[in-house]
């Protein structure tokens, strides 16, 4: 429903929003936008379910959530029925994006849940190791807020929430109002595998609505979507101290070596640049290939770009989802045009109503062009010749974006040490956006591409908070350090220094 038009409110309170077809403009439903007043109310009702949810073991937990996999299998083809009507993606983008990634991310949590959230004894180091033993438990947070954007509706979804409810919290959270269906369906499946239905909750509105609920009595906020917002949100969570979790935009850089595989690299920029209609934080957005290759790089990602096909129907690429999106796409390439770039293929808005950009391929780009320096969200390939990987390095930095990028090359090893000099959340050798669908890997940006990091080992982490306990292992009346001071504490603590701090062979012993 990536069209959105506000509409005269029925009853003077409540906002009516018109939603229409991102491929051929036909109406496909209305959204009443929800106030404050009800997002309170959705609040208030998670805060009075959360210490029942928390109660439960982890185990029961993940095997209600676990029981969501089966759900979403049985109702894949109304799921998917559901994203493509609002966004226009193609069946296997709706399969592959959305519904692969949400079935591996719920049966991967849940298999971590008990190792991940258990109480867990930590060993101690030198002179308390006698005395003192060490545990860390994990306490839900409480209430956790979630807002996600409108490029993959379900799976942004429901990776963040599964994550916090798994750790004992309870979830309200708000889809884009651009693809709000498609969010609904995280709270159809969980709610159909047992979660309570105040456990979790689903806010149907648009920006007024997300920002009643960082406003609302929430413990934490879980965003992705523009820097714009995150921006806002990240001030508001400020004021109260709040946590917060921000993905935010990206610009990120492929670097092509001179010895890489140039038909894999070929294929990957087209593809990594144009699947989701280049809808995707992660896609790549600027190309730095080394002139010893540019020439035949160039000519076979012309040749593979060229070949896509786009437009309604069965084809490779759908339409932008988001009308908005036409705006800045058409202008970044305007843009590189009038400043000297050539547009192999592509380069102009498609035919009929739709949102159709048609898959395009810009060379000669470079950074005085808004195609190299700003978000383009959108179907293009856009490349600029390098003298050299350094070259290459140098200009993947020089940006405010830091989310991830990607190194095609035939040495695994020359990839890592250009990783290590690239300034971004994470780096694919010879592939990319991937990285999100790695549950393992930590997934955040740096820079101006956002705060924290969903996935990896502490994702489910944290959504709590780590509370260390510290055991007496002896009991005695009283600690030698404790009042009254006497000569007797003043020797103790100089032997300590001097004898354990100054001597090297204990100084290792107590560390």
């Amino acid at each position: 429903m990536a069209i959105v038009r506000t509409l005269p409110s029925a009853d003077g309170d409540r906002r009516r929003l018109a939603l229409d077809s991102p491929v051929d403009r036909t109406s496909i439903g209305e959204l009443e936008v929800q106030n404050s007043t009800e997002v309170s109310a959705a609040v208030a009702r998670a805060r009075a379910a959360q210490p029942a949810w928390a109660a439960r073991d982890i185990g029961e937990r993940a095997e209600i959530l676990r029981a969501a996999v089966g759900v979403i299998v049985r109702r894949r083809a109304e799921i998917a029925a559901t994203v493509r009507e609002e966004t226009g993606k193609p069946e296997a983008e709706a399969l592959g994006v959305e519904i692969v990634p949400a079935c591996d991310f719920l049966n991967y949590w849940c298999g971590r849940a008990r190792k991940d959230l258990r109480t867990h004894k930590q060993k101690l180091h030198g002179y308390l190791r006698p005395f003192k033993k060490l545990f860390i438990q994990y306490q839900p947070l409480g209430v956790v807020g979630v807002i996600t954007p409108w490029n993959a509706p379900f799976v942004l979804s429901l990776n963040p929430v599964v994550q916090a409810l798994l750790a004992g919290n309870t979830v309200v959270f708000k889809p884009s109002e651009v693809t709000p269906r498609g969010g609904e369906w995280v709270a159809k499946v969980l709610h159909e595998a047992g979660v309570p239905e105040d456990v979790v909750q689903v806010l149907r509105g648009d920006g007024e609505t997300g920002a009643a609920l960082v406003a609302s009595e929430i413990d934490k906020v879980c965003f992705t979507g523009s820097v714009v917002t995150g921006r806002k949100i990240a001030a508001a969570c400020a004021e109260r101290l709040l946590p917060c979790t921000l993905e935010l935009g990206g610009k990120d850089a492929m670097i092509v070596c001179a010895d890489a595989d140039l038909e894999r690299a070929a294929a990957g920029a087209v593809y990594l640049s144009m699947f989701n209609t280049g809808q995707v934080c992660m896609s790549v957005e600027r190309i730095y290939v080394v002139e010893s290759v540019a020439d035949e790089f160039i000519r076979l990602v012309t040749q593979k770009a060229a070949e896509i096909t786009y437009g309604p129907g069965d084809t490779d690429m759908g339409p932008l989802f988001w009308d908005r999106q036409m705006d800045i796409v058409t202008r970044h390439v305007d843009d590189a045009k009038q400043k000297g770039a050539q547009v192999v293929v592509g380069g102009a808005r498609g035919d009929g109503d739709g949102l159709y950009f048609q898959p395009t391929l810009v060379v000669d780009a470079n950074h005085d062009m808004q195609l190299m320096t700003e978000e383009t969200f959108g179907p293009i390939a856009a490349v600029m010749r390098v003298r050299d990987e350094d070259e290459a390095i140098r200009l993947a930095n020089e940006c405010k974006y830091g989310l991830s990028g990607s190194v095609f090359t035939k040495d695994a090893a020359k990839a890592r040490g250009i990783a290590a000099r690239l300034t971004t959340g994470s780096v694919v050798h010879n592939d990319a956006a991937v990285i999100y669908g790695v549950p393992e890997a930590p997934f955040g940006g740096r820079k101006d591409s956002g705060l924290g990091h969903v996935n990896g080992t502490d994702a489910l982490r944290g959504f709590t908070h780590a509370q260390p306990v510290l055991i007496d292992r002896w009991q005695p009346k009283r600690e030698s350090i404790w009042y009254p001071y006497s000569e007797k504490t003043i020797q103790s603590l100089d032997g300590l220094i001097r004898y354990g701090f100054g001597n090297r062979v204990l100084r290792r012993l107590l560390s």
